[in-house]
This record gives C-alpha cells, sequence and structure tokens, in this order.
C-alpha cells in the first residue's frame, strides 16, 4: 500500500466535507461491522473510514433523521437526570407545626 496515496486521499475527501461533523453510514466489514449504522464523526474520521471503505457519507434525509433522533434522545436524558435529583422529605406532624409556628413568628 502506497501510504503517501492513502494519506492523500484522506486529505482530499477531509477538503470534500463542509460540515465540522459528518454523519456517516457504516458498511459491512470482514471483522464484524456491521451494515446501516449511522454515527457521526469529525471530518478527519469520517475521511478516513470513507477511504477505507468501512463507512459512506449519510444521504441530507439520513443525517436530518439522525440528528433529530440524537436531539430527542439528549431531552430524554436531561428529563431523566432532572427527575433523578427530585428530593422528597416527610416529617411528622408535630414537626410541620413547628415549622409553621417558626415561620409565622418571623
Amino acid at each position: 500500500m502506497d501510504l503517501r496515496a492513502y494519506y492523500r486521499k484522506i486529505r482530499q475527501i477531509e477538503e470534500g466535507l463542509e460540515e465540522s461533523d459528518v454523519v456517516v453510514v457504516s458498511n459491512e466489514t470482514p471483522d464484524g461491522g456491521k451494515a446501516g449504522v449511522l454515527s457521526e464523526a469529525s471530518r478527519g474520521i469520517a475521511a478516513r473510514l470513507l477511504v477505507e471503505g468501512r463507512a459512506r457519507l449519510a444521504t441530507a434525509e439520513e443525517s436530518a433523521a439522525y440528528r433529530k433522533e440524537m436531539v430527542e434522545a439528549n431531552k430524554r436524558a436531561q428529563e431523566t437526570a432532572a427527575a433523578s435529583r427530585v428530593q422528597v422529605a416527610v416529617i411528622s406532624e408535630n414537626e410541620l407545626r413547628a415549622y409553621k409556628s417558626a415561620k409565622s413568628q418571623k
């Protein structure tokens, strides 16, 4: 393998990519790579995957759907995290009366 040609191809593809983060779709590979898995990668990594034949660029529709799905997943994760931060304190009637009387005296 000619390393100069390999890295030249990577640089050419990287220059052709417009976005800083690119959505790629994986190809099936002999070492166990699954076809059709969408992921987001930096321009350099995406270019390397394209040159090696491990992935292809996602279409505009695939890219938009993937990013929309990631925004929704992030929203769900934030909601779950917020729900886990809710704190509940159980107090007795006597403690409630003491709290109310202390508050009314202020």
